[in-house]
């Protein structure tokens, strides 16, 4: 996942709450890199919403940093192909960003095996598939 999702949970999005539950039920594994959740610390400024994101950082996986070599598959800004790369490299098999601004163009793709989306239309899909019929 991106800094922006991070961010967003920290606040106390309920709708988010659902990764954090699929997480703990082993529904799912959500993974993030430290150049992520450092750019979520650096956006937070209130302490209560810095001590929530600490508590649901410890529930990821951390994943390795994008190594610099590898380039980035798609047009992205500098400061977001590290979170793309990542995501690659750790074998994820989504990206779950907020980036509307940055990642709107590959929504719904997959690149290089990982499916760009939003935290709605990931929750959104698993409830296309446990829907009979």
């Amino acid at each position: 996942m991106d800094a922006n999702v991070l961010f967003s949970a920290a606040y106390g999005s309920p709708a988010l709450n659902q990764l954090w539950e699929r997480e703990r039920l082993n529904r799912c594994r959500l993974l993030a890199s430290n150049y992520v959740i450092e750019e979520a610390r650096r956006n937070l400024e209130q302490q209560e919403h810095l001590i929530r994101l600490e508590k649901l950082v410890a529930q990821l996986r951390i994943v390795p940093e994008a190594d610099t070599a590898i380039p980035c598959p798609i047009n992205l800004p500098l400061k977001d192909r590290p979170v793309i790369v990542a995501a690659i490299q750790s074998r994820a098999t989504h990206l779950i960003t907020g980036d509307l601004r940055h990642f709107a163009p590959y929504r719904g793709q997959v690149i290089a095996g990982v499916r760009i989306c939003t935290p709605r239309d990931y929750l959104s899909s698993l409830a296309d598939v446990a829907t009979p019929g």
